[in-house]
């Protein structure tokens, strides 16, 4: 097993060595929607590209729960390997996967049942109903798939192997790719046809990861005597994985909710953001792929007690990010356009024209999330997820309510719904570095 110790060895080194498998994979997860996105507005039209769009920002809600579990989860089994303690690590990997199953078939039970009330919040033009709900239908029965691997490759990183989670989800890209053209070329099947093609590819990289681990990680065979809820484990592993879970999904409801606004502003608006998000998410993803390798070096450097270790890793974090982030800001700003181009018709000018006023906008300041995600990282490796929590409240709370102020003056209109973004950013950086210059006084 390609498994990295990140508590000895070089800092730079081995974060970097850790950081490259995971900052791929995630690009790799986010093809899953980008090819989506791409084949339905180039073959489907902007309703299609618009109820795709729009169906990815509540799935990304609702996998952002159990992403949030599994991450806190994760913090609390790199800090036990970190510690060297093999007999709580097992009994923490039994509770959290009942624990993170129990809550995903709540979840996939609850959306099934209430899918026109929620299509309804969020405010979903006449046009792109029908096609919306199509889609939604079928990519729901990917959330237990999505389940799988996040839990598998969060228990993975947390030792040290990012390698292999990239495997899983670069073959299933590529069934994602090639059954998106099938579907959706060849047999004609429209938004469902992209959504098969996705679910697919999701249960492949689930059940591939869960059996890989089963069978090449042995200690993840838990024994009889770990298979039952200690009270313990339960406290420790509700407390990471509660206060994660809330962050990640405080985060997305707040994106959802700005959804719902662009939702109103019409079909064109909702096309240009589908498309701009997904350039967005693909330009800063890597920022938060860093955060998350960042999050376990300092997660097992804190469970092996070394802080001279923890300190080089946040100065070296710190020059990384703005470095990359300076870089992709400067190639989204040159090339908005061009990349628009991937997702929509040279001839739809008005969605271009939105689509490049978000992503000039926004893109200017990828360094102020890229702190952030170093932050969050930061605070849920030292057992502080609930800073993690306040500082999501702050950034997307402070988007939020900028976005509903803002957009309704016929002077700013849509773009203020833009500017609210980096502004939540920013803030929350502030009260982040705030708050931990106070700690490091205190310790």
């Amino acid at each position: 097993m390609a498994q990295i110790n990140l508590s000895e060895g070089p800092i730079t080194k081995n974060m970097l060595r850790f950081a490259f498998p995971m900052i791929c994979g995630n690009m790799l997860q986010q093809l899953y929607n980008v090819v989506d996105t791409l084949i339905v507005g180039k073959y489907l039209g902007t309703g299609a590209l618009a109820a795709v769009g729009s169906s990815y920002t509540l799935m990304t809600f609702l996998t952002s729960i159990l992403l949030g579990m599994c991450m806190g989860s994760g913090a609390m089994f790199s800090i036990r390997y970190g510690e060297k303690n093999r007999r709580k690590l097992q009994e923490d990997l039994y509770v959290s996967f009942f624990l993170i199953a129990t809550l995903t078939a709540v979840i996939n039970g609850i959306v099934f049942l209430f899918i026109d009330p929620i299509m309804r919040l969020l405010s979903v033009p006449a046009d792109p109903y029908a096609l919306m709900r199509e889609y939604l239908w079928v990519i729901f029965f990917g959330i237990a798939a999505t389940f799988l691997y996040n839990y598998f490759a969060a228990v993975l990183r947390a030792l040290g192997n990012s390698l292999v989670p990239l495997i899983f989800l670069g073959i299933s890209a590529v069934i994602n790719i090639v059954l998106d053209l099938y579907f959706i070329i060849s047999l004609n099947r429209g938004v469902a046809g992209a959504a098969f093609a996705t679910i697919l590819a999701q249960w492949f990289s689930g059940i591939g990861i869960a059996l890989y681990s089963m069978v090449k990680c042995p200690f993840m065979r838990i024994e009889k005597q770990h298979r039952h809820f200690t009270r313990e484990a339960f406290q420790e592993i509700t407390s990471a994985s509660f206060l994660t879970c809330m962050q990640q999904s405080v985060m997305n409801l707040g994106i959802l909710m700005v959804q719902g606004l662009v939702n109103s502003f019409g079909t064109i608006v909702m096309a240009a953001f589908a498309a701009a998000v997904k350039i967005d998410a693909f330009a800063y993803m890597p920022l938060q792929d860093f955060g998350n390798a960042f999050s376990t070096f300092i997660a097992q450097n804190y469970g092996a007690k070394k802080q001279d270790r923890i300190q080089k890793g946040i100065r070296f974090a710190l020059c990384f990010i703005v470095l990359f982030s300076f870089v992709v800001s400067t190639l989204v700003v040159i090339f908005s356009r061009q990349l628009l181009l991937l997702f929509i018709k040279p001839e739809e000018t008005e969605v271009l024209t939105v689509g490049m006023s978000y992503l000039r906008t926004v893109s200017i300041f990828y360094f102020g999330i890229g702190a952030l995600f170093m932050l969050y990282g930061l605070y849920r490796a030292i057992g502080r997820p609930g800073m993690s929590l306040v500082l999501t409240v702050i950034s997307l709370g402070t988007r939020v309510a900028l976005a509903y102020l803002l957009s309704p003056i016929p002077a700013i209109g849509v773009s203020g719904i833009w500017w609210a973004i980096p502004i939540g950013w920013f803030l929350a950086d502030a009260t982040g570095i705030i708050y931990y210059v106070r700690i490091r006084k205190l310790s």
